[in-house]
């Protein structure tokens, strides 16, 4: 029988040939089944207990695989095992090249992405979900455009296209393109810079040069900053990756000093009194702790003590609350121990002639 096959000649095979390609067709496309279904099941289970979800990601996506992947792998490896006509050998390569092309490209993209994604989880705080989802969002289209960008060049060099001056011509568009937009490109690649460096986020108090505010929002092209002047200020991203920022985040408390000036008037006895008993005013604040009192000079009106102080808050309306507890404690305590405040004053001595 198998002698009768192959004295049965078609397109230069004999049918033995196409038996065997089509036995090798049928059981690769088994196989692949077999694995989509069954492995994949058992590796699923397996993947559920590890850490990580870059796995689970994979193995959705080989889950989502469809049959003409299936079909037409099987497909080529069965016509190579015999000759075929060329219009039919390259219609099969054609479909061959641009359904792996396209298989590798979303397995490319399913890693990127999940990796864009978890790295925003983590970088994201509650009040920036919002500025998060819209880099990652950004980030994930960037991506899908370069990937498929690639894969579409794959695509065309594999079918016998000479991709070099199409890949010229992009090129000179993209410069032409960069070149006309590079004020916008360049505020939006300060706003990813911004992101993922994190020198501020929206409720950081900055100040930037002059102006002083609170960062309300961060966008692709400028950050809008609410001023304590109550206006909003808007300043491109470009222009706050490039200049020094202030940020009072990190700053657990803030340190205060007064100098404050007694008269001369003032007896030996009250002026040793004085640092104790600032001690024991700046102490009995709330969240203020006090760090030093000295008679620190003799000026021309005054006598001067240098008082040091700080108040266990970032927030600056707490601490102008604190600033002001004190001050008005210390004006109550030193009138009640009768010690008198400087002032310049002049004192004029008349003689009589």
């Amino acid at each position: 029988m198998i002698d009768t096959l192959q004295n049965y000649i078609f397109w230069n095979n004999n049918a033995w040939d196409y038996l065997v390609a089509l036995g090798v067709f049928i059981l690769l496309l088994i196989v692949l089944k077999v694995f989509q279904v069954v492995i994949l099941k058992k590796l699923r289970k397996f993947a559920k207990k590890t850490k990580t979800n870059l796995d689970d990601a994979l193995i959705d996506y080989m889950s989502s695989i469809r049959p003409p992947f299936y079909l037409l792998v099987s497909l080529w490896v069965g016509t190579q095992l015999i000759v075929l006509p060329n219009y039919i050998q390259k219609a099969v390569m054609f479909f061959f090249v641009i359904i792996i092309v396209y298989e590798v490209i979303r397995a490319m993209e399913k890693v990127v992405v999940y990796s864009i994604e978890s790295y925003g989880k983590k970088k994201s705080a509650d009040y920036d979900r919002k500025q998060s989802a819209s880099m990652i969002h950004l980030s994930k289209l960037a991506v899908r455009i370069i990937l498929w960008s690639i894969g579409l060049l794959m695509i065309l060099s594999n079918l016998g296209v000479d991709i070099s001056s199409l890949v010229a011509s992009l090129g000179i568009g993209g410069i032409a393109i960069a070149l006309a937009v590079q004020n916008v490109l360049g505020d939006v690649f300060s706003s990813f810079s911004i992101y993922l460096d994190k020198p501020f986020e929206v409720g950081d108090f900055i100040t930037i040069g002059a102006d002083s505010g609170t960062v309300e929002k961060v966008g692709l092209k400028t950050t809008r900053i609410k001023t304590m002047r109550g206006e909003e200020l808007v300043v491109s991203n470009k222009e706050l990756t490039s200049t020094r920022v202030q940020n009072f985040k990190k700053l657990n408390k803030r340190r205060d000093v007064i100098l404050l000036g007694v008269t001369y008037d003032t007896t030996h006895d009250k002026l040793e009194k004085i640092p104790a008993m600032v001690e024991e005013v700046i102490s009995s604040v709330k969240g203020v702790e006090f760090d030093r009192c000295h008679f620190a000079e003799y000026a021309d009106s005054s006598l001067n003590f240098e008082i040091v102080y700080f108040v266990n808050t970032s927030a600056y309306a707490e601490f102008m609350d604190a600033k002001q507890q004190v001050n008005l404690n210390l004006f109550k305590r030193f009138a009640e121990e009768k010690i008198e405040f400087a002032y310049p004053t002049q004192t004029l001595f008349v003689n009589k002639v």
